[in-house]
């Protein structure tokens, strides 16, 4: 998408919510075809925080404004979760198109406003205790970080960024049983999602 659009004007760039360049880097490397985009690191989930990601992957749309035209979505960039996400690739990007080439957006200024949900006070918290236990880790203070992780877990359950998102810090596979308990839970709220409130499971 990035190599078919850029001459339209599209710039992409990637920020991965990870602890160390080395955790980016394997994902990158092992992409196929290799991004052509930037790929940023995020220790400290500042870009999650600002834009509202509460999954990943997702996306932001911003103009040559800087005006946020399409809010955090979930977008895969390929198909080979579809059965997981049930979620088609190609609608984005066939959505993306016709932003770049054709200034069609999928709703009005308005429209994108009331997709951008400020985040509970219990989701700011839950945001301010998981930076609160990476901190602490990074300082050699497992024990206390634990009791922070698990209080932004349980003050913002819907959120991946935290949930998913501290399994690597926490010497958890992110994609192990813990995973998959998170993933009932999120099922079994709903499957809440951008648009709505991720702390009511509406």
């Amino acid at each position: 998408m990035h190599e078919e659009l850029a001459p339209a004007g599209l710039t992409i760039i990637a920020v991965a919510l990870d602890e160390s360049a080395d955790s980016a880097r394997e994902w990158v490397d092992a992409a196929d075809p290799r991004p052509t985009y930037p790929v940023l690191l995020d220790r400290e989930f500042v870009v999650a925080e600002r834009y509202g990601i509460i999954n990943v992957p997702s996306t932001v749309w911003i103009d040559e404004h800087d005006r946020i035209v399409r809010p955090p979505d979930i977008t895969p960039g390929d198909d080979t979760f579809k059965e997981f996400t049930k979620i088609d690739s190609s609608i984005h990007h066939d959505a993306l198109r016709r932003w770049v080439d054709h200034d069609e957006l999928a709703f009005d200024a308005d429209g994108a406003r009331a997709r951008q949900l400020a985040p509970s006070p219990d989701e700011q918290q839950g945001r301010v205790e998981r930076r609160l236990a990476a901190h602490l880790l990074r300082a050699a203070r497992s024990e206390a970080a634990e009791r922070h992780f698990d209080r932004a877990a349980a003050l913002a359950p819907m959120d991946w960024t935290i949930r998913r998102g501290s399994m690597p810090l926490r010497g958890v596979d992110p994609f192990g049983n813990a995973f998959f308990d998170f993933y009932q839970e999120w099922e079994a709220a709903g499957r809440p999602a951008y648009g709505v409130p991720s702390s009511s499971g509406e």
